[in-house]
């Protein structure tokens, strides 16, 4: 039987064939027309990207508890590693939770040496000249203790010292570099935190600054994930207020945005191999658990831990559904708070946020995240009503009475409620010295983060599209 293609293609054959014998249609360019037809049912024929059907789990192991950075030593010998490298940053080297785990390797007779120049939201140079540290060291096996920027710079130096010959950009997320795929096995890597916030020490994600884009960008692949993440709530009890708060706010979006995100089976294209599958893959049931029990010990205790230095119970759950929200935005994904987080962070116009011990200009990447937060869920909200509405009866809306139809604009509002309670957060991106001016240019910086952009809802279009779209949102969050 013939197919459908072979019909039309033979109806315009017998056309053409015949164009002539009619003087009022026949014209010297007919035949060009006809082939100009036949390429477009070409094209109608061609096959649409197939969406996905699987997601996958990947999650470091976990330990959770008061004091067991102590046992990191014993960790490393019963893996037969005799020596670490020790990841950190000059704020965390002389303070407890750093002497703390140099004591657990030292009791196990474990040599380490330590790399202590990290930056507090790196950039490439900084990172490379980690990777150059790390490959004249060639340690057995990774040690980070600090907050997300350690962790980051770990794996990222971990995974350039496996393939000394790679390119900078060559494992850096498409389109910005090569998203070239991890076919290596790592050496071990154990993660300490010690901020509440980035769930690095659960995901095989790290970021950074690439300064000729002036965007952040990143690596993800799971074979990044440390083998251990040692969760011990004493090690946040030295963060600053600010750090908390900064740090909870990532916690926030994190949950907030994998929650959220279009469901994985509507992701497109399915990865012809499953090594190409993406660690971002969208909202789905196991990930759901995770995100949304992080956002409600996030909205019940975070303006406890930020307010009250003694109330460990508080910085305690900050810690948990930190790590929780790692386990979920890790499988899940982000989208659009961290999208346009990217470039409002590395177009910092010299901004410095109070509470950071740090040389340079610097907009915390929870307080970058969460600026937007509200402009961007009402955008979202039509997507799914029924999942924002429940997110805004977490931060205590009586929803018993909501449209579905306004389930963005109350989400939207009770999260710009949360942040003026929090307080000392900026009221929009002018408080970070962004104007009307700098929209256009912040899109633009936005735009190549598609491995979150594609994980958000109601944006699956084309780039002008997502430009009319960006500027809405962008240009509504200069103040509110």
């Amino acid at each position: 039987m013939p197919t459908l293609r072979s019909r039309a293609t033979s109806l315009l054959r017998t056309i053409q064939n015949h164009a002539g014998n009619c003087p009022c249609h026949s014209c010297t360019n007919l035949v060009d027309s006809f082939s100009h037809a036949k390429g477009a049912i070409r094209r109608l024929a061609a096959p649409v990207p197939e969406k996905e059907y699987a997601f996958e789990m990947a999650a470091s192991n976990i330990r959770y508890g008061n004091g067991v950075t102590r046992e990191v030593g014993m960790d490393f010998k019963n893996l037969k590693v005799g020596r670490v490298a020790v990841y950190t940053d000059k704020n965390i080297l002389n303070l407890d939770p750093m002497k703390n785990a140099i004591a657990a390797l030292e009791s196990q007779g474990i040599k380490y040496d330590i790399y202590s120049d990290v930056r507090v939201e790196p950039k490439d140079n900084a990172v490379k000249d980690a990777i150059t540290w790390t490959k004249k060291l060639s340690p057995e096996a990774y040690l980070a203790v600090g907050g997300g920027s350690v962790m980051d710079t770990c794996k990222i130096a971990m995974l350039y010292e496996a393939y000394p010959d790679a390119d900078f950009l060559d494992f850096v997320n498409a389109p910005i570099g090569k998203g070239r795929p991890v076919d290596k096995s790592m050496k071990p890597m154990i993660a300490i935190p010690t901020t509440a916030g980035t769930g690095s020490e659960t995901t095989g994600t790290a970021i950074f600054d690439l300064i000729s884009y002036k965007t952040k960008t990143g690596i993800a692949h799971r074979a990044l994930k440390p083998l251990l993440g040692i969760v011990d709530p004493i090690n946040t009890r030295s963060m600053p207020s600010q750090v908390k708060s900064s740090s909870g706010l990532d916690v926030l979006c994190h949950s907030l945005e994998s929650w959220t995100a279009i469901p994985y089976n509507e992701r497109v294209p399915r990865p012809l191999n499953p090594i190409n599958r993406p660690a971002y893959q969208g909202a789905n049931p196991i990930s759901d658990v995770f995100s949304f029990e992080a956002l409600k010990l996030t909205v019940k205790y975070l303006l406890r831990s930020v307010r009250d230095p003694e109330d460990y119970e508080a910085q305690e759950k900050m810690l948990l559904a930190a790590t929780l929200a790692g386990v979920g935005f890790g499988n899940a994904g982000v989208h659009l708070c961290h999208g346009i987080s990217y470039p409002v962070s590395g177009m910092n116009k010299g901004y410095k946020h109070a509470g950071y011990e740090v040389d340079h200009p610097i907009i915390p990447h929870g307080v970058s995240v969460a600026v937007t937060a509200p402009q961007v869920f009402r955008f979202t909200g039509p997507t799914n009503p029924d999942r924002h509405l429940a997110a805004a009866e977490i931060f205590g809306v009586d929803i018993s009475n909501a449209k579905a139809e306004s389930a963005g604009e109350i989400l939207g509002d009770a999260i710009a409620e949360f942040l003026v309670k929090l307080g000392d957060q900026p009221r929009g991106l002018k408080d970070l010295g962004y104007t009307k001016n700098d929209v256009p240019s912040l899109v633009e910086g936005t735009l190549p983060q598609s491995r979150v952009l594609m994980l958000a809802p109601n944006f699956q279009n084309d780039d002008e599209h997502k430009r009319e779209d960006l500027y809405k949102i962008i240009e509504a969050s200069i103040d509110y």
